[in-house]
């Protein structure tokens, strides 16, 4: 009776903490995030949908969260792998203790992904809260992500044929596409990277981790908030002003892209040998016409060479520094199936961040980035 009592109260607590939590002016990075008390009904009602799991289930399902269990760790909890009392496989979020932060990142991500079903958006199956604990329950996915995976070391990016990369690069323009322009309220996820790209059984590609996504009313073109993200995958536009538009994560996804075509990392250079950042590098060989080099030589030239350099300047377009110039998610994904002959697109200078060790992300900062396209030293964006 008495773990009945407790279970009940867990979640009555879980839903009656998320229904205050979001109606309060905090679970924003700041006030101009959402400024509608519309906006905020819509987070409400998105709330109410989410499933209250007992701490005690969650600490079963995870053998006590035993370290044995855990498969990730990030800036503000572990994941744990666990089972469920019906036999579910589930992956299990656990924010950090006492973070202001992690708290605003509950809210964000329970806000911006209980309420919705795509294919390649992770599901969010429910959540806890007890005492100062903060537990997401997500779909386990049992390839881990593409920063391990297809990132994580030769032997296992040769497993990665063109048709596979092609295939969780759609998969992933879909998702985007979906949550920039066929959903009410729009999301703007803010943290679009290989970690965060996660592959189920059959390398389906689903959208993780929107702890820092922002909800867009329909009316809005933009927001202005604190700069978060990640950098190499940073749109310059943003960390300088701290404007967040959907296109912030389609300039994220231009940089993903090449990674996945070319089996690289984005900042995973060292300019003392004369190599550059990954989006740099893109624009010179596309300036000399070279764009073939850029392939991942563990493909053994088994693609089509058309397609590749095709997919190469759409992530060009993606990347490029006006963000006006680059295109929609649903644009990129008919240029991905060939329906738009992206030959014809005009592509222009790529806009990025250079001086990455100066960028402090989260935090007040007077650090300075540096961009490309003018050489001066704008200031970042403060808290």
């Amino acid at each position: 009776m008495k773990n009945s009592s407790s279970k009940h109260r867990s979640r009555s607590t879980f839903r009656n903490m998320m229904r205050f939590s979001f109606s309060c002016s905090k679970c924003f990075s700041s006030s101009s995030d959402i400024p509608t008390d519309n906006a905020l009904m819509q987070g409400l009602q998105v709330l109410q949908n989410a499933h209250a799991f007992s701490f005690n289930e969650l600490k079963v399902a995870t053998n006590g969260f035993r370290s044995s269990n855990k498969i990730g760790e990030g800036g503000f909890g572990s994941v744990y792998e666990g089972i469920l009392q019906d036999g579910r496989m589930v992956a299990i979020k656990m924010l950090s203790a006492g973070s202001k932060q992690g708290d605003r990142e509950f809210i964000s991500e329970i806000a911006s992904v209980s309420n919705i079903n795509h294919e390649n958006l992770v599901k969010l199956h429910g959540g806890c809260i007890d005492g100062p604990y903060k537990i997401l329950v997500y779909e386990y996915m049992e390839n881990g992500s593409l920063a391990q995976t297809l990132l994580g070391s030769e032997e296992k990016r040769a497993k990665f044929r063109w048709e596979t990369r092609r295939e969780i690069s759609l998969g992933i323009a879909q998702g985007l596409a979906y949550i920039h322009e066929e959903i009410k309220p729009r999301i703007v996820h803010r943290d679009i990277k290989a970690s965060n790209i996660l592959l189920d059984q059959n390398l389906c590609p689903k959208v993780s981790d929107f702890g820092l996504s922002k909800l867009f009313p329909e009316d809005f073109t933009h927001v202005s908030t604190r700069v978060a993200g990640t950098l190499g995958y940073l749109a310059p536009e943003y960390a300088v002003s701290g404007r967040l538009t959907r296109k912030t994560d389609v300039y994220s996804f231009g940089v993903l892209l090449l990674e996945i075509i070319c089996g690289r990392k984005a900042v995973d250079f060292d300019p003392e040998l004369g190599e550059h950042y990954l989006v740099e590098k893109a624009w010179q060989m596309y300036k000399t016409d070279n764009l073939l080099k850029l392939v991942d030589p563990m493909l053994n030239a088994d693609f089509l060479e058309t397609e590749a350099v095709g997919f190469v300047k759409i992530a060009l377009l993606c990347v490029q520094e006006k963000c006006g110039l680059r295109p929609s998610m649903s644009m990129a994904i008919k240029m991905m199936r060939g329906e738009i002959d992206v030959n014809n697109m005009q592509i222009t200078q790529p806009g990025f961040i250079i001086d990455i060790m100066d960028v402090k992300i989260g935090r007040k900062s007077q650090s300075s980035v540096q961009s490309i396209t003018n050489r001066c030293r704008p200031r970042l964006h403060p808290l």
